[in-house]
């Protein structure tokens, strides 16, 4: 294996200290410090001895008790390997190891519940509606990205371009847009931006001043609300349902104070996963109209639907100049990938363009040009019908397990669309002490409290859960149950 660097590892000969407990010590150090990684190739023996002038043998040693101890791992004809269970040993801070006897240490045997009955890669995690990378159509993306650099070098597409991203991408993202999601846009008024945060953030920068009010419902996006708040907005907060967005209490907040935006995920709200209705679709706009406020509307995981008929956007209603849409492609192949898009009139894409140029002035043209070359082809379209035939799949099958295994517990809607689900939790349940009892059982999901505006206690959880196939989903709604009657037994014994 190719290791383009060379381990660094001071001895002193004089010091009275064995050769091999140096060497051994140095590595640990370089561990703890972060600077050697779990995964991370260590030189081979012969090559680390040649360097330091030292017998093969003392090099053998010394890998070969951090072997024992579990701070390395070897793998046969490939190498020697900085270990996963690094990781555990280093997050509970255990002292440096007295290696110079070859009995087995403690720390492999003293960690902590959470690591002491699986290894430490075995955390299931129902991650935040994050799509299943291994699904990712490897071969497909490597094609178009080797175009990509080939047509880039040939026809000098290295220059600076155009800020609101490379023309070949806006033209395949607004047919789509105009065909699919029923808006009605043109190239004047769509940018290209890297992922949905970044259009929410050039939104609050370009029209939140100091003061400005900014409207969120109670639970919402947190880096959304950290975004207006960065620029100064004051946030009021207003009430949701099942129906999405309270309307009548929106309209008493316009009365009150002078709106400058409304912030929505009105397709699979963030993070309750309720659908906007399409009454109130319609009032926010004639809100927005009779107010004089924008809506900034984040069209999260659109593509991602289980219900016969799509609803489409608010963008879509009608041609308003009060909206702001926003929307991403990361979801659709992978986080990496950061294109996402904002629709809006002419003159504010102009004003993002402008903002872009301060921030991203080059962009990223290789992976916008390889992304338009999947999106003209219809393989992006493709990927999308036979990934979501999946997540349909698991969809249906966390639901069910769900209300097998913890419908004494939590009470939920299946969502009409998107990759997480949300589950209210029962108030006899001690929130505190699930996610404790969640963390030694080796799962992990996001608490409601992390949406709350004023981060008050609330009693739920959000299971995205793409990211994990059927058997890794059952085994995290085993290990959740586990969780939730754990705090039984603890109420019991009190």
């Amino acid at each position: 294996m190719l290791r383009p660097w060379e381990l660094n590892v001071d001895i002193v000969r004089e010091s009275g200290t064995a050769l091999h407990v140096q060497i051994a010590q140095k590595i640990i150090d370089n561990i703890q410090s972060g600077r050697f990684t779990p995964g991370v190739a260590l030189p081979g023996t012969r090559d680390l001895a040649n360097k330091i002038k030292v017998n093969r043998k003392t090099v053998i040693q010394a890998y070969d008790e951090l072997i024992s101890e579990g701070w390395l791992i070897s793998e046969n004809k490939r190498g020697t390997f900085v270990s996963n269970r690094a990781l555990a040993i280093n997050h509970h801070n255990k002292p440096a190891l007295r290696i110079q006897h070859r009995k087995t240490p403690q720390p492999q045997k003293e960690l902590t519940s959470i690591y002491s009955k699986r290894q430490a890669h075995d955390l299931i995690q129902f991650s935040e509606g994050l799509p299943d990378v291994r699904l990712l159509p490897l071969e497909m993306l490597s094609r178009a990205m080797r175009h990509a650099l080939i047509f880039s070098a040939r026809n000098n597409k290295s220059a600076y371009g155009d800020p609101k991203g490379s023309m070949i991408l806006r033209e395949a993202i607004l047919q789509m847009l105009n065909i699919e999601r029923g808006l009605h846009a043109n190239l004047d008024n769509l940018c290209i931006v890297r992922g949905s945060q970044m259009g929410i953030f050039l939104a609050a920068r370009i029209f939140i001043e100091p003061n400005d009010c900014v409207v969120l419902e109670q639970l919402c996006n947190p880096l959304a609300r950290d975004a207006f708040k960065s620029c100064g907005a004051k946030i009021q907060y207003v009430s949701h349902d099942d129906e999405g967005l309270d309307v009548d209490n929106l309209q008493l907040l316009c009365e009150l104070y002078q709106i400058r935006a409304v912030y929505v995920t009105p397709q699979h709200q963030i993070p309750t996963t309720v659908c906007m209705s399409q009454s109130r679709r319609k009032k926010l706009l004639a809100l927005a109209e009779q107010y004089d406020f924008l809506i900034i509307e984040d069209d999260s995981d659109h593509e991602f639907n289980y219900s016969p008929k799509a609803t489409l956007p608010l963008a879509s209603i009608q041609a308003s100049n009060h909206v702001i849409y926003i929307g991403s492609l990361s979801k659709t192949l992978t986080s990496g990938f950061r294109i996402g898009y904002m629709v809006a009139p002419k003159e504010i894409i102009q004003q993002c363009a402008n903002q872009i140029s301060l921030i991203d002035r080059q962009g990223d043209i290789i992976t916008e040009l390889a992304i338009a070359e999947l999106l003209h082809t219809g393989e992006i379209k493709r990927h999308n019908l036979r990934t979501l035939k999946i997540y349909e799949e698991r969809y249906t099958f966390i639901i069910s397990l769900i209300r097998k295994e913890l419908s004494e517990f939590v009470s939920f809607t299946p969502p009409k669309c998107g990759l997480a689900i949300w589950l209210k939790v029962c108030s006899s349940i001690d929130m505190y002490r699930l996610l404790s009892d969640a963390e030694v059982e080796k799962v992990s999901m996001t608490s409601g409290t992390s949406y709350s505006a004023s981060n008050n206690l609330t009693p739920a959880i959000r299971l995205g859960f793409a990211n994990l196939n059927n058997d890794e989903i059952r085994l995290g709604i085993q290990r959740l149950k586990a969780a939730f009657l754990n705090q039984d037994t603890k109420l019991l014994s009190a």
